[in-house]
């Protein structure tokens, strides 16, 4: 009965991560449209019509695209998919609960970059090379802040499982610790550039000179570009729903609660979710774009700061 009702909740994660990422793409530009002014944004439901409507489309393929090219937004979107429903989102009891692994999440997001690199390249177009080369130039300094802040709870947590660290984290013997906001900060500055927001880049901008993402998927039509542009939403969703584990995983089922408190963890994700993109938005609209040659120095100090969350960690509990 128990693997039965852990299996269920991790088919309804699966379902419940892929209808929400398209709201929370459009709950972020519609918040924004209203931070810079306009009366009336774009509609939350927006999201959903444009993947519908790419998915009509036909798709238009590059005469020197490779079998890679064509392949890529499906592992892509798998990978990205298959990463989302490891995060427990409203409960820890879930069917791939002990595969839920830190590590595993950061080889599966890593892997769905690289092959999009490789397609930027594939077509041999100038804009496909600028993107690739840019995007793993951002990748070579975000895995290892990645990495860093993934040992920094793990040497809190003695475990890289998502669910005991969410168990752990809810348990409240975690106390303020300064070595944590640390990690908060590093974590939300790589999911910033990760996902290809300002001010690392612009999702709304198709300047040749600036565009890091957006450059890759160029010569993307159709249901190729559904794929891609519903893998970037589900990765939004994806770091939100892994910081509300890490660090704010309250209002979460655990293993042995009802289905009531699995309804009622629903119900408080959504929230986090709403509230995230809010923040989300008020920071967008706050900043400025930087410069590529600046993102190194903000990545790295995404790097310094996890790296100091790690030994502060490392010292105090006297490993």
């Amino acid at each position: 009965m128990t693997l039965l009702l852990a299996t269920l909740y991790q088919i309804l994660q699966m379902v419940l991560v892929l209808a929400l990422a398209p709201l929370l793409t459009g709950w972020v530009r519609l918040v924004k449209a209203r931070l810079v002014g306009r009366r009336r944004g774009p509609s939350v439901l927006q999201p959903y019509r444009d993947l519908l409507r790419l998915l009509r489309k036909e798709v238009v393929l590059a005469r020197n695209a490779s079998w890679l090219f064509r392949s890529v937004p499906y592992m892509m979107f798998t990978a990205i998919w298959l990463a989302a429903g490891l995060v427990p989102v409203f409960t820890t009891q879930l069917a791939l609960a002990p595969t839920a692994d830190l590590i595993a999440l950061i080889a599966l997001l890593g892997s769905a970059r690289f092959f999009l690199a490789l397609a930027g390249m594939d077509t041999g177009t100038s804009f496909g090379g600028i993107g690739s080369s840019r995007e793993m130039m951002i990748a070579a300094l975000a895995e290892p802040a990645m990495l860093m802040i993934v040992f920094s709870v793990a040497i809190l947590v003695r475990s890289t499982s998502l669910a005991e660290i969410a168990d752990f984290m809810m348990s409240g013997a975690v106390g303020l610790r300064i070595s944590l906001a640390l990690a908060l900060i590093a974590l939300v500055m790589v999911a910033i550039a990760e996902n290809a927001r300002i001010p690392i880049d612009n999702p709304a901008t198709h300047l040749e000179l600036t565009m890091v993402h957006e450059a890759m998927v160029l010569e993307y039509s159709g249901r190729h570009l559904a794929l891609v542009e519903a893998a970037s939403m589900l990765k939004l969703l994806l770091y939100m729903a892994l910081i509300a584990c890490v660090f704010a995983p309250w209002g979460m089922a655990t293993a042995g609660s009802g289905v009531t408190a699995a309804l009622g963890g629903m119900l408080v994700f959504v929230t986090k979710l709403a509230f995230g993109g809010v923040l989300l938005a008020l920071f967008e609209t706050s900043i400025a774009k930087m410069r590529v040659f600046r993102v190194g120095e903000f990545l790295g100090g995404a790097l310094l700061l996890s790296l100091l969350g790690a030994i502060f960690l490392y010292v105090s509990r006297g490993v």
